[in-house]
């Protein structure tokens, strides 16, 4: 085949307020207060009713709003990471222009305002995923971090020889590698959970495979890649009745849908800012109280003492252990505004929206020659996640990805996701994803379609 010759894409910035376009789509324009928080007009009304979440939200998101290589933009990536409102930027603004400042250590103004409105984030963070005490959400710089901090701290202290440690081969890198290492460490075993016939971690053989020797279940609760949704408080269930406890990295469902750790019942959870409409750089770890209390520190410094002497250190109680150093000040309080625009929509309404912006792009995506899309397929039972990672026959994913976005606007991800070991599963190396969010339409999809028959029709040329 020969070489496609890429070029810099040139970015020209639409207008977004613009009247023509705001009346031709039916688009509603919102307002902010400086505190970040959504207007209340976001929420359900006989004007929204007949226009799609995606139209009503989209004005909110300036960098939707322009075009790529001449292509009017049309970001199919959000499973890697989500736009941000300008509430979020608003808000991120507002602390380094008015009370940019170090928390909780200082009593002037200044770091007494960042304090507040950094613990004011941690409390939105528990209510919106409904943790018991908002002490049980310790902020880290990412999802990862939070997997590590569990490894290290938990891991590290209550597993030996001989204890089991269970995953899905569908989890991402940053739920394996951190446990391969405390396997290596500690000399606990990892069993791997293989998938069924219709592509989704075989549950079945999971009930099976959970034992005495089982002390931890790693799961996802949505999957990056085969858009599968599993049945999470179940498998608590199964774990906890032979002791184990479960970690859910819940990165592809808390940004999508009502997600309740109580209701759960899982003793650890981890999410991502950057996947929520908030900033990157911060993500959270939830655990239960009496873990949290037990656990040992993971960083050493300050903040997360209590008294330190020349022979040793006691520590704080959670969070503060676990939160060594100046935190992510900045990146926690545009997190809280991403909770509030968030819960202004409503998560139900979100959900709801994206389970019929999946059926959309999964059905369409079928009708494009040679496909083949991962994961099980969509019915009254099985409901997908709003993303599908698929393969052309005979065309590589970053071939199809580059075209896409050099000659048609179109942002998708190609590669193996973080998820290597799934696509060996698969039996390819690579596979290219169109992700959705609240704030995408059938108009996009529609768009996506028809790029990638023209895409495919490109390289058929050469064959």
């Amino acid at each position: 085949m020969e070489a496609v010759v890429l070029k810099l894409p040139p970015f020209n910035f639409l207008n977004p307020n613009s009247t023509a376009a705001v009346r031709r789509l039916g688009f509603r324009r919102f307002s902010f207060s400086s505190s970040s928080s959504l207007s209340p007009s976001v929420s359900v009304s006989a004007e929204s009713e007949s226009v799609s979440l995606g139209h009503i939200t989209r004005p909110d998101f300036p960098i939707l709003h322009q075009e790529v290589n001449g292509k009017k933009l049309v970001y199919l990536d959000n499973a890697a990471t989500s736009q941000k409102p300008v509430a979020v930027i608003k808000a991120l603004q507002n602390y380094y222009e008015a009370y940019n400042s170090n928390v909780h250590r200082g009593i002037h103004y200044l770091s007494a305002k960042a304090t507040d409105e950094y613990e004011l984030a941690r409390k939105k963070v528990a209510a919106f995923i409904n943790a018991s005490d908002s002490r049980e959400i310790v902020f880290t710089r990412n999802a990862t971090e939070a997997i590590n901090l569990v490894a290290y701290s938990w891991g590290l202290s209550n597993l030996k020889p001989g204890d089991e440690i269970v995953l899905t081969i569908a989890e991402h890198h940053s739920a394996i590698v951190p446990w391969q290492l405390v396997s290596q460490k500690t000399g606990a075993m990892l069993k791997f959970l293989n998938l069924n016939e219709d592509e989704i971690p075989d549950l079945d053989k999971l009930k099976e495979m959970l034992t005495r020797k089982t002390k931890l279940v790693v799961i996802h609760h949505v999957s990056n890649v085969l858009a599968s949704v599993l049945p999470t408080e179940e498998i608590v269930h199964w774990a906890h009745d032979v002791g184990a406890k479960v970690l859910v990295d819940a990165c592809q469902s808390v940004p999508h849908m009502v997600v309740d750790v109580q209701g759960l019942d899982a003793d650890f959870l981890v999410a991502s800012s950057h996947k929520m409409c908030g900033p990157t750089g911060i993500g959270f770890l939830y655990g239960k109280s009496d873990l949290l209390s037990a656990m040992p520190p993971f960083l050493g410094g300050g903040e997360m003492i209590s008294d330190v002497f020349l022979d040793h250190s006691t520590y704080a109680d959670p969070p503060s252990r676990f939160e060594a150093g100046t935190p992510a000040i900045g990146e926690a309080i545009g997190l809280g505004a991403a909770i509030d625009y968030l819960s202004a929509i409503g998560m139900q309404r979100i959900h709801e929206y994206e389970m019929e912006l999946a059926t959309y792009l999964y059905e369409n995506l079928l009708s494009v020659p040679n496909v083949r899309i991962y994961g099980p397929k969509p019915s009254e039972n099985v409901h997908r996640a709003a993303l599908c990672s698929f393969n052309v026959e005979n065309i590589h994913p970053t071939d199809i990805a580059t075209i896409l976005d050099q000659q048609h606007g179109v942002a998708i991800r190609s590669g193996h996701h973080c998820a290597q070991p799934l696509h060996r599963h698969l039996g390819v190396n690579a596979s290219a994803r169109a992700s959705l969010y609240f704030y995408n339409t059938k108009e996009d999809v529609d768009d996506f379609i028809q790029a990638l028959n023209e895409t495919v029709n490109f390289f058929d040329m050469f064959r």
